[in-house]
This record gives structure tokens, sequence and C-alpha cells, in this order.
């Protein structure tokens, strides 16, 4: 799987159209979780291409909530971007905003991921430590049943995502927090630098 582009390109494109701190710390939340998911899931080789497409899921986000995953492409094509990795951004928010159903593995991984981040990071600031390193499956659960909890991270999505990869939902939860632990320094340290 190939990109077409570097981090940089990628992250300077990010930067060009999110300028707030919560849309970019979801965006790195996310190529990290994708980098991570990656490796755990026998696709190292690629690991920068899933990266990315975590990196650049919201690109259009900020700017155009009414057209998310459809103003996307337009703002991709800015970089000389492949077709698959259009097709992973846009296929994120299948059944919501976009009609381009998630088909490789990646992209199912991605559709789940991007709510699930949403929910463990609202879960990890409820705590003391203000992390998910010290987060449990059985305290994430909870707060996934508590429907008035982050009311806006979708729990059907989350469900589908993990029917969609064929995993149970504790299967979903517990890679999703692992992932989150791997890569909550990097995404601070790299929130510190903006």
């Amino acid at each position: 799987m190939n990109a077409g582009i570097t981090r940089e390109q990628a992250l300077d494109l990010l930067k060009k159209y999110n300028k707030e701190a919560f849309h970019i710390q979801h965006s790195f939340t996310v190529e990290g979780c994708m980098r991570y998911l990656a490796e755990d899931l026998g696709y190292a080789e690629d690991a920068d291409f899933w990266a990315l497409c975590g990196l650049l899921h919201d690109i259009d986000f900020e700017g155009w909530p009414e057209e998310h995953c459809l103003k996307a492409p337009e703002l991709l094509r800015e970089l000389p971007v492949t077709d698959e990795l259009v097709h992973a951004v846009c296929s994120h928010g299948y059944g919501i905003c976009s009609d381009v159903e998630p088909v490789h593995e990646m992209e199912k991984v991605l559709f789940a991921v991007d709510e699930l981040t949403g929910l463990i990071g609202a879960a990890a600031l409820m705590r003391p430590s203000k992390s998910c390193q010290d987060m449990e499956l059985s305290s994430l659960k909870k707060k996934f049943k508590d429907k008035k909890f982050a009311a806006g991270c979708s729990r059907d999505v989350i469900r589908d995502g993990a029917e969609r990869l064929g995993w149970e939902l504790d299967t979903l939860l517990q890679k999703g927090l692992d992932a989150m632990k791997a890569c909550e320094e990097t995404v601070a340290e790299e929130m510190s630098m903006l």
C-alpha cells in the first residue's frame, strides 16, 4: 500500500485545514492507533500507509462538517496522494456521511477506531491521571454502556466496526485501548510542538 506522500506533506496539509488543537490531537491519536494496529495485525510493511490514513481521515471535518468525507477528496488531491488513500479516508464515514464502504481490513480498522478513540479519550479525561495508561478494559466497558457518557461517540459505529472486522466487541475495545496506551506519549509530544 502506498500513500504517494510523506508524513511531512500530510501534516502540512492537515494543519492547513485544521487549526483547533482538539482536531489535530484527534488526528495524531488516530494516526498512532492505526500504526500500532497495523503492526499488531501483521501489516507492519504497510504501517506508514495506515498511519497516514489515520492522520488525514478528518481533513475536511473542521472546515466543512456538513460535507465531511465529501470534501476530503478535493483537499487530498492537492498532494499526489493515491486513490487507495482517498478511498480509505472517505470510507471511515460510511453510512453516516459517506457511501464509500470500508473494504480492506485497514479501512475497517479506521472505521472502528475513529469513534473508539473519542470514547477512550473522554474516559481518560475523567480519570485522576488524565491518562489511559491505568485504564482497564472493565472500566472502558462501563463507559461504553453508559449512553450519556461521551454521547457524541457512536456506540453503533463501534459495534458495527467490530462486526465488520469479525471481532468480538471486547476484542476491539481492548485493541483500541492498547493502541491508545502505546501512542499516548507520542501524541502529547506532538501536541507540545505545535
